[in-house]
């Protein structure tokens, strides 16, 4: 009986030793491994093993992680006040510098997005702001990727969200647009004005070269009063003068 019973406790602690050294990990993990304090090399994804009590395995997740960047009072280069937000995507890319080089890569990366949204958009007017946002995403991207890129981590997107701007700064530009609106609307009156007298200077030099031309179109005007109502219209002698002197 004592000798079964350690022969079971041997078999158990061969079976505990086995399971401590044996590691599994996923596609998307990785597993940094500490051979007594010192970095002894990245491994995974699948089974591998380690050396139980002498190494201590770290795992991080490979996969794309997002950061919401709460809302930032800025300060536009023209002196205009606004309120923007952003969301920033990073992901690990070298596991063993993201543990030795920052003592937080999460954290660090997401105060850097912080500051770098902050002093770009200092920088930027608030027209460009609203209309070059695409612009302004490359850019506070390549920053903060070639900050974070030593740490083993990059940046591959950076998208502002939301720009809020003051209520009374809403009405001035509400306004400002529709005077713009107002402004080209009495420029497209006035270019319609003028290729209107231009056709009709043009007909009437083709009026006054051609006399006939004029009698036609008094007809022609004749003729749409009376579409409106039946009506009679005497047609003077002269005007048949032009049509008789046609047919001779």
């Amino acid at each position: 009986m004592e000798y079964f019973l350690g022969f079971a406790l041997k078999v158990l602690g061969v079976v505990v030793i086995l399971a401590s050294t044996i590691r599994i990990l996923r596609e998307y993990e990785r597993g940094v491994i500490f051979r007594l304090g010192k970095m002894h090399g990245v491994k995974g994804p699948g089974l591998f093993f380690i050396i139980p009590l002498i190494d201590r395995m770290v795992k991080l997740d490979l996969r794309l992680v997002s950061i919401d960047v709460p809302r930032q009072e800025i300060m536009t280069k023209d002196n205009v006040p606004a309120t923007v937000d952003a969301v920033v995507y990073f992901k690990i890319v070298n596991p063993g510098k993201a543990l030795v080089e920052i003592q937080s890569y999460y954290q660090s990366t997401y105060l850097i997005a912080q500051t770098t949204l902050r002093s770009v958009l200092g920088q930027s007017d608030l027209d460009e702001l609203l209309s070059q946002r695409d612009k302004i995403n490359r850019k506070l991207q390549e920053i903060i990727d070639k900050q974070t890129a030593p740490w083993g981590v990059t940046v591959p997107i950076v998208e502002i969200k939301e720009v809020a701007l003051p209520e009374e700064m809403k009405r001035a530009m509400a306004k400002q647009a529709e005077t713009e609106r107002e402004r080209r609307a009495k420029i497209i009156d006035a270019e319609g004005e003028c290729q209107a007298a231009e056709k009709l200077v043009e007909a009437a030099k083709n009026m006054k070269t051609e006399p006939l031309a004029i009698q036609l179109r008094y007809l022609r005007t004749l003729t749409e009063v009376s579409r409106e109502k039946s009506s009679t219209i005497l047609l003077p002698i002269d005007l048949s003068i032009p049509f008789l002197k046609e047919r001779k």
